[in-house]
């Protein structure tokens, strides 16, 4: 049997989730409320799912970049590249507001922005794009604005809404969009995927 595992901790709670890519089974997605725990749990989490034994078993890897907090979205991303590059495999490295884009199921161009305290805004525009994979593109990538007037200036015509995380929600979509990418044979090398963490606010 072949597996795709994905990973996401774009927030203190680590989303794992697992597909057959063979059988017709569910899924199984877990949560593990970890915060500052994560860099000492990740791989008990993990193998909680697919023992170590069994990870030559991958057929395919997932991992949401971000943006999230920077420690615990890179354990997760080098743990991801490291299997990739070590099993030979597929990566797909996916920005966690897309999923959210996803999961929202836009109707058009919009905002998806989340508060960081006393820094400012942290803010992309999504939106459905027939040509991209799975229909939802990222139109702006995340970068950190001052306020969300900053946004509204850049792109005024459009809405905004927060990101917010779903975490068994998000891994569920992460899932679907790396299985619509093996099942599509898109080649998915693991060295560009990076960790997304925006740290300075852009001039407009």
């Amino acid at each position: 049997m072949s597996w795709l595992l994905a990973l996401h901790s774009s927030s203190p709670v680590l989303g794992v989730g697992l597909r057959s890519l063979e059988d017709d089974i569910p899924d199984q997605v877990r949560q593990f409320p970890l915060g500052r725990d994560l860099s000492g749990a990740l791989l008990e989490s993990v193998e909680s799912l697919l023992p170590a034994q069994s990870w030559p078993a991958l057929a395919r890897l997932a991992v949401a970049t971000g943006p999230g907090g920077f420690t615990g979205t890179r354990l997760t991303v080098v743990l991801a590249r490291t299997l990739a590059q070590q099993l030979e495999i597929p990566l797909d490295g996916v920005g966690s507001f897309l999923l959210v884009a996803r999961r929202l199921h836009l109707a058009g161009p919009t905002w998806l922005s989340q508060a960081l305290p006393r820094r400012g805004v942290v803010a992309g525009v999504y939106g459905p794009c027939p040509e991209a994979l799975g229909g939802m593109a990222q139109r702006r990538q995340p970068r950190l604005y001052e306020d969300s007037e900053a946004l509204r200036a850049a792109e005024p015509d459009l809405p905004v809404l927060a990101a917010e995380v779903d975490v068994e929600r998000d891994v569920v979509q992460l899932l679907e969009l790396s299985a619509e990418a093996h099942a599509a044979a898109v080649p998915a090398p693991w060295q560009p995927v990076l960790p997304l963490y925006p740290t300075a606010p852009v001039p407009l």
